[in-house]
């Protein structure tokens, strides 16, 4: 008799639970249908694909997990260290406090807004990942297709998920951050700072470090091995492993910006020729040639006709080309006045820029070398070659690249495993420690700026 009490204790008390859970899924299920609702979130699909895995249950509100869901609420809380702002996150409808008082209540009681503060915590929580990952204005990438497709992989619903399966769930969130080392250097110093006194640095100081934080999350790279093109400092970084190697560059003149890309170098070229852009030559070129014909020969140009074959140039000739110059090209051969210097390195982009030698190596003793017509000319770049060579297991081609540029001896290297190349625009970095401002040569800051102080 005494078994068959327990048994039918055990039984209500199992229904009773049951019936807890129905209501809390019929509840997450109702709202998630509710478009009132859903319009208040910024990754609605996100939220819905995240509650299907958790089978549709409250996953901040129960005691179960409480450690997990405080930790969380204060990731949110403290968003400012990561350079990001508290009011993206909902904080006028979620908090410790409430988070604390919901759960301190009965089982039964408000259901629908302990579902709603859940539902609302959840979409704050994936919004950080996203923002820390993918940056909260990135060029690429809207909300609307972030909350849609998976980017390279990467979904905040299924990393959310996740965390709250492991032990560290904090780590597990701030796993998502770029691994890039100018980024990690930001982070680094935001978090000594605070450490040290809780106070952010000067109003000036702290808003590069914003805007240039949220440059970096839209880059995607998890390489330890990549070239990194810095146009307001004017620097080219070539990142492999644990070494890092340092060169100065030339980029392009505000008129002609060198554009912000991502890209592999899959091969480089000693002893190029110049194939002259169609515009240089229209606007810069042929009016020296048709003031002096001896340009062409004094600086090793050829012309080209349509077909591709080689033009001679006679007084009645140059009259045509200047009568219909877009019928015509004009090439540099290799040598030691090209254009390209002794080595151009390839890489895929729709701007048609490459990384190059130079032949005008004065110009890199100049502290603002915004030069070009957008590529980018790079310092020692016999070194920087020498190096991806030597990183590609390729060392013993090294006397072979160095005969190559020396007598001008056009040779293409493959190489094994191709390099990425980042170009970015960064208008603070970290050095020793302290923050370093660079001047925002094309003026793109302003615009960044506004749109986080709009929404302090």
């Amino acid at each position: 008799m005494k078994a068959f009490l327990t048994f039918t204790i055990i039984l209500c008390f199992t229904l009773i639970t049951q019936a807890q859970d129905l209501k809390t899924t019929n509840e997450i299920t109702s709202l998630l249908k509710d478009n009132v609702t859903l319009s208040k979130l910024h990754y609605p699909q996100s939220v819905i694909r995240f509650y299907a895995g958790n089978n549709y249950e409250y996953a901040w509100i129960t005691a179960e997990k409480s450690d997990q869901s405080e930790t969380a609420m204060l990731l949110l809380e403290y968003s400012y260290r990561f350079g990001l702002s508290l009011s993206d996150y909902h904080w006028d409808a979620i908090s410790l406090q409430k988070l604390r008082k919901l759960r301190g209540t009965s089982v039964e009681e408000n259901q629908r807004e302990k579902a709603e503060f859940d539902i609302l915590m959840t979409d704050a929580l994936i919004t950080f990942i996203n923002n820390m990952h993918l940056g909260k204005y990135n060029p690429l990438y809207k909300s609307s297709y972030i909350d849609s497709n998976d980017i390279n992989g990467f979904r905040s619903d299924d990393i959310l998920l996740n965390a709250r399966q492991q032990t560290d769930f904090l780590k597990t969130i701030l796993k998502v951050q770029p691994k890039i080392k100018e980024y990690t250097d930001f982070q680094s110093y935001l978090n000594t700072l605070y450490e040290e006194d809780d106070c952010i640095a000067p109003q000036r100081e702290s808003e590069k470090i914003i805007i240039n934080m949220e440059r970096l999350r839209w880059i995607d790279t998890n390489d330890t091995s990549y070239i990194l093109v810095n146009i307001p400092s004017y620097t080219l970084k070539l990142y492999h492993r644990d070494d890092v190697f340092d060169f100065k560059v030339i980029i392009g003149k505000p008129t002609t910006k060198t554009p912000v890309l991502r890209s592999s170098i899959n091969y480089f070229t000693t002893a190029p020729d110049w194939k002259v852009p169609q515009s240089i030559f229209v606007k810069e070129m042929l009016p020296k040639i048709l003031k002096s014909p001896q340009y062409l020969e004094n600086h090793h140009y050829s012309v080209y006709d349509k077909n591709g074959s080689q033009v001679e140039i006679s007084s009645s000739k140059l009259k045509e080309i200047r009568q219909n110059p877009y019928r015509y090209s004009v090439r540099q051969s290799s040598g030691c006045d090209n254009a390209l210097g002794a080595v151009v390195f390839r890489f895929e982009n729709s701007y048609g820029i490459y990384l190059h030698d130079t032949s005008q190596k004065q110009l890199f003793n100049k502290d603002e070398r915004a030069l070009s017509h957008g590529c980018i000319r790079v310092e020692n770049a016999k070194e920087l070659a020498a190096l991806m060579l030597k990183n590609d297991d390729s060392a013993n081609r090294i006397p072979v690249l160095e005969n190559a540029m020396s007598e001008y001896k056009r040779k293409d290297f493959v190489l094994k495993q191709p390099v990425p190349i980042i170009i970015t625009y960064l208008t603070c970095l970290i050095m020793d420690g302290k923050p370093v401002l660079y001047k925002d040569i094309y003026h793109l800051d302003d615009s960044l700026e506004n749109m986080f102080n709009q929404n302090k």
